[in-house]
């Protein structure tokens, strides 16, 4: 991802003050021709209270880092989420000269692994994602509902690569598009975390050279967190259903994400759960996958 400081911060910047109007920013008088969408720098920089000069250099990649007072006040001006105002903190922090450590290889701690198993018992489909969404462990109900990461190879245990590089996701996920963006909007958000992940670049790199859907969300500079929600899968053995999911954080690792899916009691979506749980207990796998 190369010198991201000051190119990242810029294109994030530019990225969503064109989505924001003046409408939007309730700026009165402002409904001029314009030649393209959004608002103009100097209108940004007003709302924010900096000068014109020294947002633009932000713009412009030449200012490579901001106080937290002058990035909460674009954060405030831009009407960014909690997701990207974190993002735009990240992004805009001053780091200091040093040589980065590499990050550590992630475990998943004894006890989740332990919850993930009792989640097979109550028909839970149940994973844990760590740093740049690979996917660190599941239970046997995640591996019958999304794909069994297990008989992948290590380095190939990641949700996005399945959701963009396999065939099968576009076929399981009702709605692929939407899925498909949220992802990189999550991936988005670890990129602006781990600035210095050459897993991370070689990961995105992979994808954007494999597929313009992704080269084009990517280009967007989206930004998620994932907490709550549901998600509609249509499963080739038991049909179409809907899960609800918790997204929990592992006190052992703040990076990694504990995703717990149930469906509605009494629901078509509870049968075909338990009719998936049972036709699973009758095929013999190892334990959950464990890296």
């Amino acid at each position: 991802m190369g010198d991201r400081n000051g190119t990242e911060l810029a294109e994030f910047l530019s990225a969503r003050r064109a989505r924001l109007t003046p409408d939007d920013a309730g700026l009165d008088g402002a409904q001029v021709r314009r030649r393209v969408p959004g608002l103009r720098r100097e209108e940004l920089a007003q709302l924010a209270g900096v000068s014109v000069d020294y947002y633009t250099r932000l713009e412009q990649g030449r200012s490579r880092s901001a106080s937290a007072d002058v990035l909460d006040a674009l954060a405030t001006a831009l009407q960014l989420t909690d997701a990207e105002r974190q993002h735009l903190h990240q992004l805009g922090r001053p780091r200091p000269g040093r040589r980065t450590r590499r990050p550590r290889p992630q475990r998943v701690d004894p006890a989740t692994l332990r919850l993930l198993d009792l989640m097979d018992e109550v028909r839970s489909p149940a994973f844990v994602l760590g740093r740049r969404l690979d996917v660190l462990a599941h239970n046997r109900l995640a591996g019958a509902l999304i794909t069994e990461f297990r008989e992948l190879a290590a380095p190939q245990r990641n949700q996005a690569r399945f959701v963009f590089l396999d065939p099968h996701a576009r076929e399981l996920y009702a709605d692929w598009r939407q899925v498909a963006a949220d992802t990189v909007a999550m991936l988005r958000f670890d990129a602006g975390r781990y600035p210095d992940d050459e897993k991370l670049s070689t990961l995105v790199g992979e994808l954007s050279i494999h597929s313009e859907e992704f080269r084009r969300w990517w280009s967007g500079h989206d930004v998620q967190r994932r907490t709550t929600g549901s998600k509609a899968y249509h499963h080739p053995l038991v049909g179409d259903l809907t899960v609800q999911y918790q997204a929990l954080s592992p006190a052992t690792d703040p990076d990694q994400i504990l995703y717990v899916y149930t469906t509605e009691p009494g629901s078509p979506s509870e049968t075909a759960m338990r009719l998936l749980a049972t036709w699973h207990a009758r095929d013999e796998r190892p334990a959950p996958v464990r890296s």
